[in-house]
């Protein structure tokens, strides 16, 4: 096989054709059947450290050029018929352990988006400090809002984060400490 993308930042397994890159990208648009944008196709090729940044930026525009993507006017890119077609072709061209990295993956940072457009948590700066407020959803429902100062941004930026990364476990052990639920708290804590 003839290996003709630079291959920096690649780990051992990862892909060294520009065609192999083509293809895992639209196996992912395929797999997780939702658009995603370009900065996260090459954010989840690179951290996997499956394709170099640069390698990734230019097979996604060669898709578009050959007709197997579209950029949407929301900066997202959808698989057209065409690259339904190559993925379904020529997926067998790409390891599985290579397809199921880049799949994983894209789902997670699919799931992510999701939560976070579901529980916002906003940033404020104050005259002492930050304020996080961080908003539970119940789908059309509020289920709880929390608001709490901190007293540098770093600060906030990591209660941010690490309120995204479980809304539903910060909202049973709210629940649980304003319930007095021990039991509650316990397995809240300890999942």
């Amino acid at each position: 096989m003839e290996y003709d993308a630079f291959t920096g930042g690649v780990a051992p397994g990862g892909l060294r054709s520009k065609s192999d890159i083509r293809i895992l990208i639209c196996y992912m648009l395929k797999s997780v059947n939702a658009p995603l944008s370009g900065d996260d196709i090459i954010k989840v090729l690179q951290e996997k450290s499956l394709a170099n940044y640069f390698e990734a930026s230019d097979a996604l525009s060669a898709l578009v050029s050959l007709g197997n993507v579209t950029r949407e006017e929301d900066n997202t890119y959808v698989l057209t018929k065409r690259g339904k077609s190559v993925a379904d072709d020529l997926e067998q061209l790409i390891p599985s352990s290579v397809r199921d990295k880049a799949v994983a993956a894209a789902t997670a940072l699919l799931a992510s988006a999701k939560m976070e457009r579901e529980n916002v948590a906003t940033i404020v700066r104050t005259e002492n400090g930050y304020n996080v407020t961080c908003h539970i959803s119940g789908g059309e429902m509020e289920l709880m809002s929390l608001s709490v100062y901190v007293p540098d941004l770093y600060q906030a930026r990591e209660v941010k984060k690490n309120f995204h990364r479980d809304p539903q476990r910060v909202y049973n052990l709210m629940l649980a400490a304003l319930t007095g639920d021990d039991e509650m708290m316990k397995s809240a804590v300890n999942p």
